[in-house]
This record gives structure tokens, sequence and C-alpha cells, in this order.
């Protein structure tokens, strides 16, 4: 029986489906934690998550069979085991489990018994619920392996301790929202800890997968409910945990405590972490973006040069006869304050042609919102053409109350492959860009000082289709909409309960009644990066056609 325990908790990210690559990957970082005694990874970290409806093939089953045996081979050189994460399908029944590699052979396996099945899960829809599991005796000591949600709630830990754990360790794929850290560590885990008064490790991953982004943060609290260790957020870390036997049970050694992202410096880097990891594992050269002088374009720019440096960003000015000088000018020194390539290309040209093409179907009918659309249109349509081209992925540049009620253009400003705005709202937006002008991030790879003119925060949002128009023209103020979206979509909210907290009644019913038309609109966007609590597209799931109002 040992007293003593060295426990490396392996913080990394991940390439969904590239199940030989994450296992190469293992293998690198457990040579690095050599003197370890159990080398820990994330949950499902052998063939990634979320693994979606790929996790249903029955050929990546074999192939995370065959790379786990072939990991569980590897420890027969006498260092470290392993807790290791991955699918295991039993006759017709699939399993997200955790398996205990150690002396070449797979000692044990426990599976996942809670199973999410809201918001961006869908566990149910690919795996088997698995029993409450019993503790792993292992080395003189009894390790608990609760999986991600099966710390969330109080039962399985509870199981794992009436059943003699004496420790408990709990891999997740925990995603990263607004004021999450505070819900994870003195929440979640810190109730389980007093419930159990077991030391319990919270191990997460980092980066991003399409929409979704892991913060890592993982951590270690002790059985008296005080923090041992606090790894950083958003970087691939190793850390090597002490564990000593005493009276009281097993107590980790406390090590570094590092200081988390407060908001919106989170904010900031999940959206820097979004875009880099989607560019990048799609191998784009790049990104191409529309540069208008506005705000919501001016902070895409800047998180784009923050995520991939400012070589890989190319910038368009794409002006029409609506066009300010001072957007032309803003635009201007926008790029040059990132250091980017900006190229104009009038579209006066293109829209010339359109009105000539569409003269005589338009006779007798004045001027409105399809004139102004073939402009976004002639705009999405030329950055694609950059795009395939020359090969950048376009970036969308549209905010979360623009989408919520339509205050976008199919097939024009809503073209592209990808969006970090996708659920900020416009008030957000004007906070992170201040954030930005006054910070550097710790991850950006762009040069440090603001990154786009005060003017472009101050000035009112246009979209610049007409002559003289303004946001505000067509929506309430971004202080008045951005609250009454957030009772109607991140709340769920009646029109009487959003009208109660001091907002117009006609005004919250036609926002709903907005939000629930541009449905077909959002079906349609691009993925961008998940914030929230109810981003669309991966979280709020509505039906097109949609009769449903409570106004």
């Amino acid at each position: 029986m040992t007293d003593r325990l060295r426990i490396a908790l392996v913080q990394i990210s991940q390439r969904v489906g590239d199940i030989a690559g994450n296992a190469d990957t293992m293998l690198a970082w457990r040579s690095k934690a050599k003197d370890a005694d159990l080398v820990v990874f994330p949950e499902l970290q052998l063939i990634g998550y979320p693994p979606e409806d790929l996790v249903l093939k029955p050929a990546l089953h074999g192939r995370a069979e065959q790379q786990l045996q072939r990991l569980a081979e590897a420890t027969a050189d006498g260092g470290p085991a392993m807790i290791v994460g991955t699918v295991r399908a039993e006759g017709d029944r699939l399993f997200n489990t955790l398996n205990l590699l150690d002396g070449g052979r797979i000692v044990a396996t426990t599976r996942k018994h809670e199973l999410p099945n809201y918001g961006t899960f869908d566990e149910k829809r690919w795996f088997t619920p698995g029993p409450l599991p019993q503790p792993i005796d292992w080395r003189g000591v009894r390790i608990g392996l609760p999986i991600c949600e099966d710390i969330w709630f109080p039962p399985v830990c509870a199981h794992l301790k009436a059943e003699g754990a004496d420790i408990l360790i709990s891999p997740h794929g925990s995603p990263y929202e607004i004021d999450k850290d505070d819900l994870r560590t003195g929440e979640i885990a810190a109730k389980r800890v007093a419930e159990t008064g077991l030391p319990l490790v919270f191990l997460n991953r980092v980066g991003g997968q399409d929409e979704v982004v892991f913060d890592g943060a993982s951590f270690v609290l002790n059985g008296d409910g005080t923090l041992a260790h606090q790894l950083p957020d958003w970087e691939e870390k190793l850390v090597m945990t002490e564990w000593e036997r005493t009276a009281d049970g097993w107590r980790c050694t406390p090590g570094e405590i590092h200081a988390l992202d407060p908001y919106p410096a989170d904010a900031y880097h999940a959206m820097v972490v979004g875009l880099r990891d989607y560019v990048n594992a799609n191998r784009f050269p790049g990104v191409v973006l529309g540069l208008s002088g506005g705000i919501d374009s001016a902070l895409s720019a800047a998180v784009a040069v923050d995520a991939l440096g400012a070589d890989r960003v190319w910038c368009v000015m794409l002006p029409s006869r609506f066009t300010s000088q001072e957007s032309l000018d803003d635009a201007a020194e926008c790029a040059r304050m990132l250091g980017v390539r900006l190229d104009t290309i009038p579209i006066g040209p293109a829209v010339a042609a359109f009105d000539e093409m569409l003269a005589p179907s338009f006779a007798g009918r004045e001027p409105d919102l399809a004139e102004e659309n073939i402009q976004a249109r002639i705009r999405g349509v030329t950055l694609m053409a950059l795009s395939n081209k020359f090969g950048p992925m376009l970036l969308t540049t549209g905010n979360k109350s623009e989408m919520s009620v339509g205050y976008a253009t199919l097939y024009g400003d809503m073209a592209g492959g990808y969006s970090v705005l996708k659920d900020v709202y416009k008030t957000a937006v004007f906070e992170l860009s201040r954030w930005r002008n006054a910070n550097r991030p710790a991850l950006g790879l762009g040069d440090d000082g603001p990154v786009m003119p005060e003017r472009v925060i101050d000035k009112p949002p246009s979209a610049e289709l007409r002559a003289d128009q303004k946001d505000s023209d067509s929506l309430p103020p971004y202080d008045v909409l951005d609250p009454i979206l957030h009772g109607l979509v991140e709340e769920e909210l009646s029109v009487d309960a959003v009208a109660s907290r001091g907002f117009d009644r006609d005004t919250v019913a036609r926002i709903e009644r907005l939000l629930y038309v541009a449905e077909y609109k959002r079906r349609q966007a691009p993925p961008g990066v998940k914030l929230g609590k109810r981003n669309f597209g991966r979280d709020r799931r509505y039906p097109i056609t949609n009769a449903f109002r409570t106004a």
C-alpha cells in the first residue's frame, strides 16, 4: 500500500476524429510526466469531444479500440499509468468511458452515468448510461472516476464515497461560458467535496471545436474545501500534483494558483481561441473580411489579428455612394493600427449594373429594402470571390443583436465561414472593443496598444445602405434592445415578463415577433463562437415555421 502519489494532470487540446494523432499526443505528454505515478487526460480525449454523430460510426469504435490497446501496451515500460477517455462499444450499446491503463493492459473501465442532454450536449443520443460506478483499486488507493456530468449532481459522488473511494478524479469536456468559473468551483465541485469529504480533481481541456470553446481552468480541491491547485485558462499545461495519505484521508499538497480571466478578457480570449483553432484545424491560410469603418468589423478584425497574426488577415473596404468619408478614414486607420492589408474595391459599378438589369422588372416601384440588400449581397459576392480565388476563409462580422431580429442580409453580410461575434450582443461589442483598446490579450498575436480609433466606438452604428441611415431608424437603442433580447432568448421569458422590467410592452412584442420570424435566417448563418448559455444553433433550437407568440 502506498502513502504517496504523484498524479500528472494534462490540460490539453484535441482533434475530433484524429484518433491516432490524439494517441500520439497523449504518449508525448506522458513522456513529459515520466516521474508521475499516474497521468490523467480530459474526457473522451482519444476520439475528441463533442464527437456528435461521428461517434455512431462502427469504424470509429474499431479504431478507438485499437488505439486504446496501443496506449495500454505503452504502459508496459514501467512508466506511469494513464487514465484515458474514449467511446467503447458493448454489443449495440455505446458508453462514454474512462480507462485505467497500467502494466501493459486495461486494468479497469468505468462508464459515465449522468448523460447531459441540454444546450450543446446530446449524449443521450449517442451513449447508454452506465451503472453507478465503483471505485477502482489501484496501488492501495481507491480512486473514484466520476466523468464530467457525474459531479454536477450528487448521486455518483455519494455512491463512490459510500463504496470507499479515497480520491475523486473527474475528467471533463466542459465548454466555456461567461461566469462559469465560479459555477464549476464554488457551486458544483465545492458541493460534492462538502457532501463527501473527499478531495476532487477537476480536469478540463482547452481549445476550440467548431462553435464550442474549452477554457481549461482545471483545479484540485482538498477534502476540506481548500483550493490546492488552479491551472490557467486557455493554455495547455501539465501539472504534477503531490498526494499524501494522512490521518484524515488523502490530501494534495498545495501548488500554483493561477488567476483566471475576468470578464470581458475571458470572452475575448474565447473568441481568439475559437477562431484560431477553427481556421488552423480546417487548414485555411488566413481570413478575409469586409472592413466597413464600423465597430463590428473593427472588433472582428482585431480578434482575427490576435488569433492568427496580422499577416494572415486581409481586410477589404467595399464603399458605395452611401459610404461616408468618415467610414473610409476609420477603416484605413483601423487597418493601419492593426497592421493588416487593406484593399478598397468600390461596388458602384456592380450596383449600377444591377440597377440597369433590374430596371424593367422594378419599373414603377420606389427604391426600398431590395436595393439596400443588393448592395450587401454584392459585397458578399465580392468577398467570396476573393476567398475562392486566394483561399482565405471569409469571416462574417454580424453580432447577436442583429441576428436576433434579422437585421442582416442573407447571402450578403451573413455570407462566410465563421463568425466571432455570433454570440455577442451589441452592447458587449462596445465593452469588448473598449477592453481591447486598453489591453493586449495574453494569447494575442497583435501589437500592444489600441486596435481601432475611438471614433469607431463612439459614433452611432449604421449599415450605410441608404442616405443618413442609422441602426436606430429600425431598432430600439441597443441599451434597450439587448436587455429585451436577453430576457427573450437567454431566459425564455414571455413578453409580459420582460415588459414588467420597465420596457414598453409593444416594443417587447415587436422584438419577439422579429426574433421568431428571423429564425430562417439564423438557420443559414455560419457557425460562430459560443459565449453564453443560449447561443443560436447549439443551444437555442426553434422551428422555422412557428405560430406561437406570448403577446
